[in-house]
């Protein structure tokens, strides 16, 4: 899979297609890997309108049996169904411009009136905290910590690993816990660079209360993060 700024798209020395042993391969306007939908610029776009779709019609379908349903049950069919696909993977959403996670937040802000069974006017955020869910952008930073953690740790895969580098520093400090920082990369580009996650999971990581980094608990760690989310901001 090859990706590219949009700039270069149209560039003339952009080939039509590649030839891989001896057979033509054109280029696809996207593609899906692991359920994720890949576009040549990596906005991220048609893969929110999939989730969107997608959500936005099992809304429907729970709506229709809403009033056989309690309240306890509501959500917890939401959060199966719908919830559970706009966290998939939504780490890869870090970065993205605020006018496409809010077609994320607007699915999460229906899904909590249709479990308290509210009007489509009524004011979402108060039924948010009700639920005790995470709004999308803190849902977002809720997994680049959690996965963060695991690194530090020593529990995540190598190639999460690899992506992070503790920083070291040139003389002791006063206290440990300092250290567990990582060190931030230098990028180039605003889409390949400041959006990967090896750019946004030190920015997210690093500005944590250092109490929290220095949780020694994976269940620990995300009780007392979801709580600091919660009360931050």
């Amino acid at each position: 899979m090859l990706a590219c700024p949009k700039k270069f798209l149209n560039h003339p020395s952009l080939p039509a297609s590649l030839t891989v042993n001896e057979l033509p391969i054109s280029f696809s306007p996207s593609v899906r890997s692991l359920g994720v939908t890949l576009d040549p610029t990596l906005s991220f776009q048609k893969h929110i309108s999939n989730i969107c779709k997608y959500a936005y019609l099992e809304l429907r379908k729970i709506s229709s049996v809403r009033h056989y349903l309690t309240t306890d049950a509501t959500k917890t069919l939401v959060c199966s169904v719908v919830l559970s696909k706009i966290d998939y993977c939504n780490s890869l959403l870090a970065g993205l411009p605020k006018y496409l996670l809010d077609r994320l937040q607007r699915i999460q802000n229906n899904a909590a009136r249709l479990v308290f069974k509210s009007s489509k006017y009524e004011h979402a955020t108060p039924l948010l905290h009700s639920l005790h869910w995470l709004p999308i952008t803190k849902r977002i930073e809720y997994k680049l910590s959690s996965l963060s953690f695991a690194v530090v740790s020593g529990s995540a895969p190598e190639y999460f690993s690899e992506l992070l580098n503790l920083y070291t520093p040139s003389r002791q400090l006063r206290s440990a816990a300092d250290t567990r920082l990582f060190r931030l990369p230098t990028v180039q580009t605003k889409t390949c660079g400041e959006r990967s996650f090896a750019y946004q999971a030190p920015v997210t990581w690093n500005r944590l209360p250092l109490p929290l980094r220095h949780t020694d608990s994976l269940t620990t760690f995300k009780t007392n993060l979801k709580t600091h989310l919660f009360q931050r901001k």
